[in-house]
């Protein structure tokens, strides 16, 4: 086992990012601990106590001497609970009560400062426990113009800003090659923290996390939008395709009283691991800038 001692400056801060990145949040202990032996050393010591308990216990049907406490049931013979009683494990349901908090602490919410605020401070979702940031929209809201990624990467999560790292930079790019700048459009995430691991959002986490999302639209007003990747287009138009099947198509989507022209294409990520697909997502990104100056939301 190597020592960090042993390690240079420049090695640590790798082998750090390594972990950051593979999902690793916590390093609880300087050396590492046998959990296993520890736990056989636990049980043997309650063996002791567990016999002498049990010679103490009265047979079946007797009954406690006067004044002794009626003994224990034991835990192991309690009859389970109905819902414990089906076999395999129990499907997950979503926090209904953290599903309504967030319904409220967004509507509530006048502006996009107020939701910023209301987000920061919400505590309903398991999500934000595990992170490191809170993602919020940044740009321009009076743009018009939206354009909505997944959720926070690693390096999105270590910035606290949505596209950080190598898709941040060609993210830049893809929006320069269409006369536009992350400030001049407003840029935000479904999910407003990063999942461990970068994994896949539950249905639980997506249903608390969604009247956020759909809170900054509504303040923000799009005229049109840009969805970036499989998970943002299924969440939206609410289809099981991938992202090659949901691409290059404007749909609508309703929001409060609004419906908004939407279109999905491939997320920088993408790009990056399979580069052939950049024909695909320059398509998509002419089909966008064609519709923004028919509304006059980019110039000639």
């Amino acid at each position: 086992m190597i020592s960090a001692n042993d390690l240079s400056p420049a090695e640590l801060a790798a082998l750090l990012h390594f972990h950051a990145d593979a999902g690793v949040e916590w390093l609880l202990e300087e050396e590492a601990i046998d959990r296993f032996a520890e736990f056989e050393a636990m049980k043997a010591a309650r063996r002791p106590a567990a016999a002498q308990a049990q010679q103490q216990r009265p047979a079946a049907g007797e009954r406690p001497a006067p004044g002794q406490a009626p003994p224990r049931p034991n835990a192991a013979a309690r009859p389970a609970p109905a819902e414990r009683a089906a076999s395999g494990p129990q499907p997950a349901i979503p926090d209904g009560e953290a599903v309504q908090q967030a319904r409220f602490v967004a509507e509530t919410a006048r502006s996009l400062v107020e939701l910023k605020t209301a987000i920061e401070s919400f505590g309903g979702c398991n999500l934000k426990h595990s992170a490191r940031s809170t993602i919020f929209a940044s740009g321009d809201a009076e743009s018009r113009i939206m354009v909505i990624g997944s959720a926070p990467s690693a390096e999105d999560d270590r910035e606290g800003m949505p596209f950080s790292g190598k898709s941040g930079q060609l993210f830049d790019k893809m929006l320069a090659a269409i006369g536009l700048t992350r400030s001049a459009i407003l840029l935000t995430q479904v999910i407003p923290w990063r999942p461990p691991g970068n994994r896949a959002p539950s249905a639980a986490e997506m249903d608390i996390c969604r009247p956020f999302i759909e809170r900054q639209i509504a303040l923000a007003e799009p005229k049109a939008i840009l969805l970036l990747g499989n998970f943002s287009a299924r969440f939206f138009f609410g289809e099981n395709d991938t992202i090659h099947g949901l691409r290059g198509r404007w749909k609508e989507i309703a929001v409060a009283d609004c419906v908004i022209p939407a279109i999905a294409s491939l997320h920088p990520q993408d790009l990056l691991t399979a580069p052939v697909n950049k024909r695909l997502a320059w398509n998509d990104l002419l089909i966008f800038q064609a519709k923004l100056k028919s509304l006059s939301l980019l110039r000639n």
